[in-house]
């Protein structure tokens, strides 16, 4: 797995349309410069058939061992159902075949709800799965600390949980961690670059005028905002991302290269998502420029400094995850 994720929610539908050619040509792009993993969910619209597509373009127009970096890590996201063991399969039978794959690389499963403990049904069920070669790797995403522990009390072999994870919210760090370094289990980290804002585009903007700075005109945008607010708001972020671009320029690169970086760093975190925005915008030059950046200890201390001094949002929101099923 390339440590650097490239994320498909943003081609679920809500950012507007994709044009399929394209969007598979820049799934090729990303594979050739070396990022080759990939991350989508049965839910994140035409996802799991463009890798599917992709795939098929690789064995053709690829040598074999290129086939062998290649991951596409996907997400079941099933309403909260008995889990049968017929269901199951059959929910990953689906995906098998949109991803036109023998076996899928990773399944990492969300639970809705909590109350009813039919997540370990369906755990136990995809472990079965994986004995029968149909997934070669179960994870998690959106789990918290005390459920995570649970399953792994289950004797149900996790490889990694997704949580939400920037130089904002820092919450996976507080409980999360510890446990996955006394289990062996990753983290791997969305909202890395907050759909964005973690960039030099929102450097000194104002958000309180008016048309005055770049609109937050995508889902991912809008919810990382509402992050912002729930940690310090907007005169805090600002202090953040001047105190990013100070180190981005020393080291040449930018913002967003050394937000990933930086939770790269962070104990127990495998990898990192960027979301792409397939066949509209790439950013490829920049995530490759993380692989090479290592930040000095000023620079982790500068950046500590400044994330601290938000509000703690493991008390704000609860643990990873819990954004999701708080009303």
């Amino acid at each position: 797995m390339c440590c650097v994720v490239n994320g498909m929610w943003q081609i679920s539908g809500r950012w507007g349309r994709i044009d399929r050619e394209d969007a598979i040509d820049d799934m090729l792009r990303y594979a050739d410069s070396g990022l080759s993993t990939f991350d989508l969910a049965d839910i994140y619209g035409p996802a799991e058939d463009l890798y599917g597509i992709f795939i098929n373009r690789v064995r053709k127009e690829r040598p074999p061992e290129y086939l062998e970096k290649v991951r596409g890590l996907t997400k079941w996201v099933p309403p909260p159902v008995k889990m049968t063991s017929d269901y199951v399969k059959e929910a990953i039978n689906v995906s098998r075949k949109r991803m036109d794959v023998a076996s899928l690389d990773m399944l990492q499963f969300h639970w809705w709800d909590y109350s009813n403990p039919g997540y370990l049904d369906a755990l136990k069920h995809l472990t079965d799965l994986k004995e029968e070669g149909k997934i070669k790797t179960v994870a998690l995403t959106n789990f918290d600390t005390e459920r995570l522990q649970i399953i792994l009390e289950n004797g149900i072999p996790i490889v990694s949980n997704q949580v939400q994870h920037s130089i904002v919210d820092m919450r996976p760090q507080q409980k999360m961690a510890e446990l996955c370094i006394l289990s062996g289990v990753k983290l791997i980290t969305y909202g890395t670059v907050m759909g964005g804002l973690l960039s030099e585009k929102f450097l000194d903007t104002n958000l309180s005028i008016p048309f005055a700075g770049p609109p937050l005109n995508t889902p991912s945008l809008q919810k990382y905002k509402r992050m912002v607010d729930a940690w310090g708001g907007w005169s805090q972020f600002q202090v953040l991302l001047q105190t990013l671009k100070k180190v981005a320029d020393k080291h040449g690169v930018t913002i967003p290269t050394v937000a990933v970086r930086y939770i790269l760093d962070q104990p127990a975190v495998a990898g990192s998502m960027v979301g792409v925005r397939l066949g509209l915008s790439e950013h490829i030059n920049d995530s490759k420029k993380v692989f090479s950046l290592v930040l000095d200890e000023e620079d982790v201390n500068s950046i500590k400094e400044v994330s601290e001094r938000g509000r703690d949002l493991l008390k704000v929101i609860g643990d990873c995850g819990d954004e999701y099923r708080r009303a």
